[in-house]
């Protein structure tokens, strides 16, 4: 497995190689829900290549940039045992030449972002829109492999490599999780022991809205979802039905929409996301 901290040299070893490649973007602390994006990746191109980066421009001021877990050992030997062909670890001067971060900002597709995650999190997507972009400029991949659970992040990238007619196809692999439910994500390790039974009560709620009968009200399911939420002890930011591709809220439970939920558990900001059936 090859690592590379400068992109001249990724780029090298891309000419070099030929043949297709999939692109992994992650932040690190890796688990089995990005492994299993690479697996995917090796099942659609020749090589697969994954970013680790905690990329600072998608972190608000309030936000847990400082303590969001970096395990960089950890992640290269799980990353060479999933069969990754090339890692690349750039260092912010690279990504974004210095201090330079936040004069380098591209705007996230109007209409995706603005609601659900958007909403709560003001600049976040164009921090996400901004570095995935630039590493999609320095790795050249045919393919970019993204996972379900952040999916207001799937439909944003997929909408702007689109709207930008970059040579690369988005691919989502689905939402892997615990045994108890949870989905899998970095920010669980930092739960509180004692608050972490609690957590699957996030997709346990999803679940059971997921099965409600098509033609039901949305929001007065999502509101007496919330408040089943907040009293288990979540502090809820938004539970909604939304169409799975425009992100439009929905007034009716229809067949293929997405429920969609974020709130906080000790502090740790929990996502998820099911499809109705």
């Amino acid at each position: 497995m090859k690592l590379f901290r400068d992109p001249a040299a990724l780029r090298h070893w891309q000419r070099q190689e030929g043949g297709s490649l999939a692109f992994v973007p992650t932040m690190g602390n890796l688990h089995e829900g990005h492994l299993s994006l690479v697996r995917l990746a090796r099942s659609r191109a020749d090589r697969v290549l994954a970013s680790i980066y905690v990329n600072p421009l998608q972190f608000g001021p309030e936000e847990d940039f400082a303590r969001y877990p970096r395990t960089p050992a950890e992640d290269l030997l799980k990353l060479r045992e999933s069969g990754c062909h090339a890692v690349f670890l750039p260092e912010d001067a690279v990504m974004y030449q210095g201090d330079r971060a936040d004069r380098c900002t591209i705007l996230p597709p109007p209409g995706l972002a603005g609601g659900l995650c958007g909403a709560f999190r003001p600049g976040h997507f164009s921090g996400v829109c901004t570095v995935v972009l630039k590493l999609l400029h320095m790795a050249t991949p045919d393919l970019l492999v993204l996972g379900e659970k952040d999916y207001q992040q799937y439909r944003i990238l997929e909408r702007m490599a689109r709207d930008l007619d970059l040579p690369v196809h988005v691919l989502a692999g689905p939402t892997r999780r615990e045994a108890d439910g949870l989905a899998l994500s970095s920010r669980n390790g930092l739960l509180p022991p004692e608050l972490r039974p609690m957590a699957p009560l996030l997709a346990a709620q999803l679940r059971e809205l997921a099965t409600l009968p098509e033609g039901g009200e949305a929001r007065e399911a999502a509101s007496l979802g919330m408040q089943n939420l907040q009293d288990a002890g979540f502090k809820m930011d938004y539970l909604e039905l939304c169409d799975s591709d425009s992100l439009a809220p929905l007034a009716r439970i229809q067949p293929g929409a997405r429920w969609l939920a974020a709130g906080r558990l000790g502090g740790v900001r929990l996502i998820d996301n099911m499809v109705v059936a």
